[in-house]
Order: C-alpha cells, then sequence, then structure tokens
C-alpha cells in the first residue's frame, strides 16, 4: 500500500483525515534510491521530502540533518549485509573462508545493486561521509579477511599484500553487479535470473581468489 503525504505539522492531536507518513523502512529505502540515483550533493532536502512523500522539515525533524538521515540510511541498508554475510567457520580452509566472505559481499550487491552504487560513489569523495564507510563498514569487513589471509601468507599460499592493494583487488568487482547498463552491454541477459546473478557473483570471488593466490613476487612501488 502506497504511504501518502505528511501534512503540515499542527497543535494539539492530529484529526483523523491527517495523512500518515510512510513506516521507517520505506523512508530508508526511497532515501537509499535517492541518493544511490542522485548522489549525496544533488540530493537536496526538498527533492529527498518530495521522493518520501512527506514535508519539506520531515528529515531535519525525524533525523536532525540530511547528513543524519544518509547514515541511517547507509546503517538499514549495509548493516543488513554485514548481518547476513557468511560467518567465520574455523574448520574451513582458510580458501575457502575467504571465497565464502568474498562471494557473500558481491552477493549483497546482487541483492542490493543500489548499496553498491552508493557504495562506489563515496568512495570517490574525502569526506566525513568516507569517515564514516571506513570506520563502521570497511575496517570490519577487512578484518573479517585478515586472519585468514595473515595465516595463508605464513604459509606461503599466499603473497604478502598491502592493506590498499588487497582492498582495491576486492572491491572493484562489484561494479559487475550494480553497472547493469553496461553489462547488458557486454552480454549479460536483459532479466537474468537469481541463480545466474548468484553464479556470477561465485564467479568474480573464485577470480579474485586464485589472484590473491598467485604467489609470484609483487611489484614495490
Amino acid at each position: 500500500m502506497g504511504a501518502r503525504a505528511e501534512s503540515a505539522r499542527r497543535p494539539g492531536r492530529p484529526g483523523a483525515d491527517t495523512p500518515a507518513v510512510p513506516e521507517e523502512e520505506s523512508i530508508l529505502q526511497r532515501g537509499l534510491e535517492a541518493f544511490a540515483e542522485l548522489g549525496y550533493d544533488h540530493a537536496s532536502a526538498r527533492e529527498l521530502a518530495r521522493r518520501l512523500g512527506v514535508s519539506h522539515n520531515f528529515i531535519n525533524d525525524r533525523y536532525g540533518s540530511k547528513a543524519a538521515f544518509w547514515r541511517a540510511v547507509v546503517d538499514y541498508v549495509l548493516g543488513g549485509h554485514l548481518s547476513r554475510m557468511p560467518e567465520v567457520d574455523p574448520s574451513l580452509d582458510d580458501v575457502e573462508q575467504l571465497r565464502l566472505i568474498i562471494t557473500g559481499f558481491y552477493q549483497g550487491a546482487v541483492d542490493s545493486p543500489l548499496v553498491g552504487r552508493l557504495f562506489v560513489e563515496e568512495l570517490n569523495r574525502d569526506t566525513e561521509r568516507l569517515d564514516y564507510l571506513y570506520e563502521h563498514y570497511i575496517t570490519p569487513m577487512l578484518e573479517t579477511l585478515a586472519p585468514s589471509i595473515e595465516r595463508l601468507v605464513a604459509s606461503g599460499r599466499m603473497a604478502p599484500i598491502p592493506t590498499d592493494v588487497l582492498f582495491f583487488v576486492v572491491i572493484p568487482p562489484v561494479s559487475g553487479m550494480v553497472e547493469v547498463p553496461l553489462a547488458r552491454r557486454l552480454g549479460r541477459p536483459a532479466h537474468p535470473s537469481p541463480e545466474q546473478l548468484t553464479a556470477t557473483a561465485e564467479t568474480l570471488a573464485a577470480l579474485v581468489v586464485n589472484g590473491l593466490l598467485a604467489t609470484g613476487p609483487v611489484a614495490r612501488g
């Protein structure tokens, strides 16, 4: 059922005909769509209110600021994504553990490509938003990968690799899940099935892990 626009604030209890604001999940999902499509700077408070179907002061009243609303949107989508990531299983070989974690990351982009667009957009900007992503989401993901990588390096199955290089080995393939118009031009079906997209995520992860396991010398800058 579509949510109706919020009416102007009036003193006292609202009347029976006062339109209701959208549910919180709907607000955050529409916010994600706006930030992913427009970027943070172009998603003005007025445009956000229009897309949410609320009054122009709703975001400040509910969240305090546009920046706080952005953080709420990020926590809603990326927090949920992290909660669905495969848990570390000590019984698995480190290569298999690495593959599962990276596949889970790419699968998250399959399930919600708008998240990937928002994420990639913010990586190119030196802002407080990048600081927020780094502290709350990038660092935890790298910390999840680190133990397996350290053991693989120690055993000689993986060459040492700087953290910044590791990040840019793992992250860019996400674009293969979110750049849908380009993917179609490169031969992906217009309406791939969930199974096909999952297979794409698994293929990307396998290629990344196989590349990481190459034990030849790593060039030093």
